[in-house]
Parts: C-alpha cells; structure tokens; sequence
C-alpha cells in the first residue's frame, strides 16, 4: 500500500486538494491533519493541512499530481511525498489527525 500526502496552507484548500484526488483516482482518503506553525503570527494563512491518500502505487501518484497542481493553482502549495510501501510500523502514523476525535475520515 502506497502513502501521498500533499502539505498545504489552509482548511479550504486542503478539502479541494483532497476532493481533486479522489475524483481523479482509486485512492483513500486516510486523513486531513492540521499543523499550526510556530510563526503563524506571520504567515498569510496560519495553518498548515496535510492531506493524506492510501492506494497502489500508480493512484496514490496519480492523486497527489492532482492534488498538488490544485493548491500550486492558488498558490497554497507546501510539499508533497510518496512513500510506495509503507512499513506496516509506519501505517498507523498515517491515520493520525488533529481535526477531529476520530483517526481515520
């Protein structure tokens, strides 16, 4: 099972980057996670979302493209990485979320 996650500045942003790549492949989405940085005060948008897919290799690459071209479109892009087999030690680490009780979507 392959792991993407675009990191990206805003709630919004992270829920049209996280629409896109479902739209665009067989992925799941595990997770939308938040980060606020320690210099918030100063960045335009202070909060920092990471939008988490699982799938084969092919859709999760796939699903990040989209994605990641989706937040480049309204200059929101942070990063993005593929991990194409994730350690099954690693699997739960994925499922982590700051939004909400739950650790999974």
């Amino acid at each position: 099972m392959a792991l993407g996650m675009i990191e990206c500045y805003g709630f919004v942003t992270s829920v049209v980057v996280a629409d896109k790549g479902l739209k665009t492949a067989d992925v799941e989405l595990v997770a939308i996670d938040k980060n606020k940085p320690a210099n918030a005060d100063k960045c335009e948008v202070p909060l920092v979302m990471v939008v988490k897919f699982e799938g084969n290799v092919a859709a999760v690459e796939m699903a990040v493209e989209a994605g990641k071209n989706e937040a480049e479109k309204r200059g929101m892009f942070i990063a993005s990485r593929i991990i194409p087999r994730q350690d099954e030690q690693i699997e739960w680490f994925a499922r982590l979320n700051a939004l909400g009780k739950s650790s999974t979507i």
